[in-house]
């Protein structure tokens, strides 16, 4: 076996080579792209005959350097950069830091503790196109949170009927209005028939005459009113976080509409969508974190544990804790959550075991976390039997908690 340690920047890769005694066997800046990688397998050709005798540490895990080397048949881990640095403090407690040094750490990691880390897994390339596009739809749900918040704060400050009008602003009620009356005056200048317009154009077909009267009465009540220069700015203001969320609407449509044609014809897509809670979308988002690799997790525990739902006891001497693990994938931790809540009310399972919780003292969010981390061992046992889901397979077994 050798062992090599790959320290990547945005152009270059500095690689250190060592063998199983840790003499140094090479070291070699290389520089990004097909040049780099084929001067990589190159240097590794000359100490090595079988890839498979190539163990790499690397601090990542994704992108084309990574595939490539994964594709080549090397065993590839990626190791938290953390982790990195509390090795690095091993070798040199003075502090000191560089490129050719971290690759020698990684090499000695990989040689020393690999059996402490997870070698990056071979999943398939259509879970990978799923994690693209289901990672692409959370941002823009994020972006558009982020946005809706601005547009917010900016009703807030001189436009408060618009508030009491919408109950969500990223609704297409919401912009419809605001597009056409995006400052108080003009929105008490609205009459119904335009209203009503404003509400059918986007999108609205049921119950228009009933909402028109509601938004109509509220946007014409009394309100405290911003000098008119300032009105206006904010006016401008409006008009333009209403057009931003607009168009993210528009390319949420889109991307989840390919999201969700993408999931459908994964293998696994019929398990996790018989899960209570998990659709197209929220499914899309577990599979293409967890992958599709049978052999990356050994046991349910590793799983929950790269989920970031199982607990961390920290115990020293007569005292003990147990806390909610900090260090996780928050993409995939954000998903399981939303998992958790929304199968309160389709599992009587889940639901049962989420008031035990509460009933023992567990706030609410605590009582989700716990529900999501036996949502990821049920899961992973129905991945590894390639079942369905089964409610009384799944819950009928559970005893009540103690009080």
């Amino acid at each position: 076996m050798i062992f090599v340690g790959n320290d990547w920047a945005e152009d270059h890769h500095d690689v250190l080579v060592m063998n199983e005694a840790g003499k140094k066997l090479a070291a070699r800046r290389l520089p990004e792209g097909v040049a780099g990688v084929s001067a990589f397998h190159a240097l590794l050709a000359e100490h090595a005959e079988d890839p498979r005798e190539v163990m790499v540490g690397i601090e990542t895990d994704h992108g084309l350097w990574v595939a490539s080397l994964v594709a080549a048949g090397y065993r590839v881990y990626a190791v938290n950069p953390k982790a990195v640095s509390r090795y690095r403090d091993r070798h040199h407690v003075g502090g000191g830091k560089s490129d050719t040094g971290d690759a020698k750490v990684l090499a000695d990691l990989v040689r020393t503790d690999a059996h402490n880390h997870r070698v990056v897994a071979g999943d398939s390339d259509q879970v990978q196109g799923i994690k693209v596009l289901a990672r692409a739809q959370q941002s823009l749900v994020w972006l558009r949170t982020r946005e809706t918040n601005r547009l917010r704060n900016a009703l807030r400050d001189f436009y408060p009927a618009a508030l009491a009008a919408f109950e969500d602003l990223h609704d297409r009620d919401a912009l419809a209005v605001l597009s056409r009356a995006p400052d108080p005056e003009t929105a008490a200048r609205l009459t119904r028939p335009k209203l009503r317009a404003a509400l059918r154009a986007g999108g609205r077909r049921r119950n228009l005459d009933t909402v028109t009267e509601r938004i109509h009465a509220v946007l014409r009540t009394e309100q405290l009113h911003a000098p008119e220069a300032v009105a206006a700015a904010y006016a401008s203001v409006v008009t333009a976080q209403v057009a931003i969320i607009t168009a993210v609407n528009t390319q949420l449509t889109e991307l989840e509409a390919q999201l969700e044609r993408r999931f459908e014809q994964h293998p696994d897509a019929d398990i996790l969508l018989s899960l209570p809670g998990l659709s197209d979308v929220l499914g899309a988002r577990v599979l293409g974190e967890f992958g599709d690799d049978p052999e990356r997790f050994t046991d349910a525990k590793s799983r929950r544990n790269y989920a970031g739902t199982s607990p961390i006891t920290i115990a020293s001497g007569k005292k003990r804790a147990v806390l909610a693990r900090h260090a996780r994938n928050t993409r995939l931790y954000d998903a399981i959550d939303q998992w958790a809540f929304c199968s309160l009310q389709p599992s009587l399972g889940a639901r049962a075991y989420y008031d035990q919780r509460r009933a023992a003292g567990d706030t609410h969010h605590q009582a989700l976390r716990a529900l999501g981390n036996h949502w990821v061992g049920i899961l992973h046992g129905c991945l590894i039997h390639r079942t369905p889901y089964d409610e009384h397979t799944a819950w009928g077994h559970r005893q009540p908690l103690a009080a």
